[in-house]
């Protein structure tokens, strides 16, 4: 059978006000009741107005036809009408009706509406007077039902100033429903109408989230997909844990848990000697939205609009991990968010044919706008007028006997002593209050969890979070893997770069300086803009990589379309994926810190790899990347490209095509790239090549000087302080 208490009042109200309340939410139910008929009418007036059908019959008819017209055009634009309710048309008249309503035209349906509002709103303060007696609560219902926008922002302010966020919000809490219905129906902005519709008539008890589009957005930010770690008790925790079912001691443990994302799974030998099951969930906790844990302010909207949200579906997977025989019956108890979240099992059908939900209590929570899957979940739901949580389904303080969405739960609706927020959604404050001012309430839920009264057999504590954490690389390193013999030992392909920087230093030099390079492979052409080719040096701190950790520089020249070279291929290409892509670059010279890394390029991807002291370092905004001869670092470098890159815009990462030739054939070699990439398109530093013999015995160098690059400064640089990347073998070409 279902209850409604409302105990515990700190400001008794009048002789008589619980009637005057009682005849006031009755009247509003009928007053609301007329508003929609209202609004009714005069949809299917607009649907006629606006229809095809009536528009040619018109025509046919036109004396009579537009009378008939005059008269719709009238009934819903005239003060003695309908007001103006065009809105409730389609098309150009739904348009019209919107542009009307930004202007402030109101239709008769809305202040209907309003009415029952109002009327609401003086049921609410007939039972908290002590509404009625503040001023400047006074000030804001007077501006919001007046329909001054300006007047109702300063009264706000003022609210805040005087009593400060958290008691402002707990005054306002009773009346928080109603107020934002009526602002929604009389302000100018006529996306928000449907807002205050739902409220008003009681539809967001039963389907859309009342607060709408706004509100699914937020909870779209919540976008893990939820897990679950087993994790011991402190033996401090240990020690507290209630020993015998009851409402006081799974509350005491969900006390207990606190807010940091664990939840609690016992097991209960009842009276009957049949084990049965508890789950037990705390609410949100305060402060930022966390990323770590469902448990925050972004996951309570997530679990009130997402019936699959990470609380929900950690949960589940504890559930799973916990080892709960098919058909257990299971008790669900929450606060808050932990309320939500256990209510969105509670309705879930398949989780309801799984298991045997035989009762769901939830304190402080607002589940007003949900129901069980199976009708035979006794539902309890306890909460404070003040309390500003609850009222977030849509229903609002003291309103339960104008729309009762539920009547066959049991409802406690009580005012607390205390008004401040967040205080009196604490659970420590709803203990108390059930201990002591609500011990009628607290024994009539005792009572119904009877089977579950009795030792507790098993306790585990499971850590909820947002996301499990995924393989390192994933989903970019997520392939199939295979080993390839190489002379320095066997390396696995694709190669996996999981963590390295880049720089990638474009040049453009002259085509006469260019063939020489390409002398081995005479069929390619390199890449032109306008007349110059364009040339890559390409610097690489791989800290760590499926190879072992290495450093690179390497030279390589922009390649067109090996087959049907045109001018400018380049660029065309970019737009074509790795896979699909022609172009490429063709590397020359290669300098790597270690013999694996060096085999690797030789034998896998037919680059000419020598060992050589590369030192790599992205700093910020500046480069250090530098190739030193046998006297180490602490000698002059051979080659170097260090100094400050310069302004950068984002840029996105374009997967490459890298060419390499052995003695027989040319390898083709793909590198799937992920990371925020950087573009310096006026970069600030030059490259250096060192004079001497020691410096012409590099390759690197040596190529980099015969190219004019010494003391050139690149067109641009593209850089990636983290740097992701994919590197399979090389494929022959058959040319």
């Amino acid at each position: 059978m279902a209850s409604h208490h409302h105990a515990g009042a700190a400001h008794p109200a009048e002789p008589g006000a619980a009637e005057t309340a009682r005849m006031l939410r009755e009247a509003a139910l009928e007053v609301s009741r007329c508003a929609l008929e209202v609004r009714g009418a005069a949809a299917r007036a607009g649907a006629v107005l606006g229809s095809p059908l009536f528009a040619r019959s018109s025509l046919r008819h036109p004396r009579a036809g537009m009378a008939a017209q005059w008269s719709l055009v009238r009934a819903l634009t005239s003060a003695a009408g309908l007001g103006f309710a065009l809105g409730g048309g389609d098309g150009v008249l739904k348009r019209i009706g919107q542009a009307g309503e930004v202007c402030g035209r109101e239709s008769l349906a809305n202040r209907i509406a309003v009415t029952s509002l109002r009327m609401r709103a003086a049921a609410v303060l007939a039972e908290h007077p002590e509404l009625g007696r503040d001023p400047g609560m006074r000030r804001l219902m007077d501006a919001v039902t007046g329909d001054r926008d300006v007047e109702a922002l300063r009264a706000l302010r003022a609210l805040l100033k005087d009593k400060g966020a958290e008691r402002a919000m707990s005054t306002v809490a009773p009346l928080f429903a109603e107020l934002s219905a009526i602002r929604a129906l009389l302000d100018e902005n006529p996306l928000n109408d449907e807002v205050g519709w739902q409220i008003a008539t009681g539809e967001a008890l039963h389907a859309d989230p009342w607060f709408g589009i706004a509100a699914r957005h937020l909870a779209a930010f919540d976008a893990g997909e939820g897990a679950a770690v087993a994790v011991p008790l402190d033996e401090e925790e240990r020690r507290a844990l209630g020993t015998e079912g009851s409402l006081m001691d799974f509350l005491g443990n969900i006390d207990l848990l606190r807010t940091d994302g664990r939840i609690l799974i016992q097991d209960v030998r009842g009276p009957d000697g049949v084990v049965r099951h508890v789950l037990q969930a705390p609410g949100m906790a305060p402060g930022k939205p966390r990323n770590d844990s469902p448990q925050d302010f972004v996951g309570a909207w997530s679990n009130l609009f997402d019936p699959e949200s990470p609380y929900t579906r950690g949960i589940l997977l504890a559930i799973d991990e916990y080892g709960l025989p098919a058909g257990a019956e299971i008790a669900l108890i929450g606060h808050s968010e932990g309320g939500i979240a256990l209510m969105n099992l509670a309705q879930n059908n398949a989780f309801c044919r799984r298991f045997r939900v035989t009762h769901m209590v939830a304190v402080g929570s607002p589940i007003d706008n949900k129901k069980p899957a199976d009708p035979r979940t006794w539902v309890a739901s306890v909460t404070n007028q003040h309390d500003l949580v609850p009222t977030l389904d849509g229903r609002g303080a003291g309103s339960g006997s104008v729309f009762t969405p539920h009547p066959d739960w049991y409802e406690v609706d009580y005012i607390d002593s205390s008004h401040e927020f967040p205080l009196c959604h604490s659970l420590g404050k709803y203990m108390g209050n059930l201990e002591a001012e609500l011990a009628g309430a607290r024994r009539d839920i005792d009572e119904a969890l009877t089977p579950y009264r009795g030792p507790v057999l098993r306790s585990q504590v499971y850590q909820l979070k947002d996301r499990a954490n995924p393989p390192q690389g994933y989903p970019l390193m997520a392939v199939p893997v295979s080993p390839v013999a190489t002379s320095a030992g066997p390396v696995e392909t694709p190669v996996r770069y999981y963590d390295s920087t880049a720089a990638v230093a474009i040049f453009a030099v002259a085509p006469e300086r260019v063939a020489g390079l390409l002398s081995d492979a005479s069929w390619m052409s390199p890449s032109r803009i306008g007349r110059r080719v364009l040339v890559a040096l390409s610097a690489y701190e791989h800290r760590c990589v499926s190879l072992g950790p290495y450093n690179e520089l390497s030279l390589a020249v922009l390649v067109n379309d090996l087959w049907r070279p045109r001018a400018h291929d380049v660029v065309r290409e970019l737009l074509r994926r790795a896979d699909t892509r022609r172009t490429g670059r063709q590397v020359t010279a290669l300098a790597v810190t270690t013999p694996e890394a060096a085999a690797a390029g030789r034998e896998l991807w037919g680059q000419p790899a020598a060992t050589a002291l590369v030192d790599v370092r992205l700093a910020g905004n500046r480069l250090h990347a530098t190739l030193s001869g046998p006297g180490g670092t602490d000698a002059p470098p051979l080659l170097g490209l260090t100094g400050d890159l310069g302004p950068y815009v984002p840029a996105p990462h374009v997967d490459s095509v890298l060419y390499g030739r052995t003695a027989d054939a040319t390898l083709r070699s793909m590198v799937h790239c992920a990371g925020r990439q950087r573009l310096h398109a006026a970069p600030r530093l030059r490259l250096r090549c060192a004079p001497g013999p020691a410096a012409e015995e590099e390759p690197l160098v040596r190529q980099a000087r015969a190219l004019g690059l010494d003391g050139a400064r690149p067109l641009c640089v593209f850089s990636a302080p983290e740097y992701q990347a994919r590197r399979g073998a090389g494929a022959p070409l058959p040319r």
